[in-house]
C-alpha cells in the first residue's frame, strides 16, 4: 500500500469504476468524478495525481487543466490526459497545458497503471533539505552566504582558497583528505599546482583560526582532517 491519492475525472461512469477498481488494487486511494463541474466541488488540492478525460461536457479536460494550473493550490498536481483523440495537435495542446502524460483510448489497464506509477515516481520525490547557510563548531562560524569566517564574533580574514579548504574540512569532520583530494576539489581549474601549495595554505589557515588551528590535524602519509575536540 502507498499514500498516493488519485482523482479520475471522466464522463463514462463504467470507465471510472474500472479505473478506480484497478488502481485501488495497486494500492492507491482513488476517487472519481463524472464531470469537471463535479470534480471542482471536491478538494482537488489533496490529490497526488489527476487522470482527466479530454472530451467532457461544458468544461473539457483541457479547460479543467488550464483552470487548475492557474490556481496555486493545484498548479503543481501532475495530470495525465485520457482521450479518444490522438492527433498530434491534441497531444501538443495537452503538453502545453502542463500535462505529464497522455494516454489514448483504447488502452490497457496495465498501461494506465504503469504510466501513473512513472508520473508519481517522477513528481513525488521528497524535497531535499536546503543546505545550511552556516556551519558552526563551538565559537567558529563559517557563513556560506557571506563567505565569511568568524571566531567569537570576530571575523577571521581568509583567502578564497583558505575559506574553501576550511569549508571542506568542516563539512566532513574526521574525514582525512589527501593533498590530491584537496587539489582536485579546491584547485580543480588550475593547470599546475604543487603539493606544497596545500601545506602553505593549511599553515596559514591554522594561524588565522586561532584556537581552532589545532583541530586541523595532519595525518602523516595520508593528509589533513578537522578533528573535533
Amino acid at each position: 500500500m502507498n499514500d498516493y491519492r488519485i482523482l479520475v475525472v471522466d464522463d463514462e461512469e463504467d470507465l471510472c469504476e474500472i479505473l478506480k477498481f484497478n488502481l485501488e488494487n495497486e494500492g492507491y486511494e482513488v476517487d472519481t468524478a463524472n464531470s469537471a463541474e463535479e470534480a471542482f466541488k471536491m478538494n482537488i488540492g489533496n490529490y497526488n495525481l489527476l487522470l482527466l478525460d479530454v472530451m467532457m461536457g461544458e468544461i473539457s479536460g483541457f479547460k479543467m487543466a488550464s483552470l487548475l494550473k492557474k490556481d496555486k493550490k493545484t498548479a503543481n498536481i501532475p495530470i495525465i490526459f485520457i482521450t479518444a483523440k490522438d492527433t498530434e495537435n491534441d497531444m501538443v495542446t495537452g503538453f502545453n497545458l502542463g500535462a505529464d502524460d497522455y494516454i489514448s483510448k483504447p488502452f490497457s489497464l496495465r498501461e494506465v497503471s504503469a504510466r501513473a506509477k512513472a508520473v508519481l515516481r517522477r513528481t513525488q520525490q521528497p524535497e531535499s533539505e536546503p543546505a545550511p547557510e552556516q556551519i558552526i563548531y563551538k565559537s567558529l562560524v563559517l557563513d556560506m552566504i557571506k563567505k565569511k569566517v568568524s571566531i567569537d564574533g570576530e571575523e577571521a580574514l581568509l583567502t578564497k582558497k583558505e575559506f574553501e579548504i576550511l569549508l571542506l574540512l568542516l563539512q566532513n569532520k574526521g574525514r582525512v583528505f589527501s593533498r590530491e583530494d584537496i587539489l582536485s576539489r579546491i584547485w580543480s581549474d588550475e593547470v599546475y599546482v604543487l603539493d606544497r601549495t596545500i601545506d602553505v595554505n593549511i599553515t596559514r589557515l591554522r594561524k588565522k583560526v586561532g584556537i581552532y588551528g589545532k583541530c586541523i590535524v595532519t595525518r602523516l602519509g595520508y593528509g589533513y582532517c578537522f578533528e573535533a575536540e
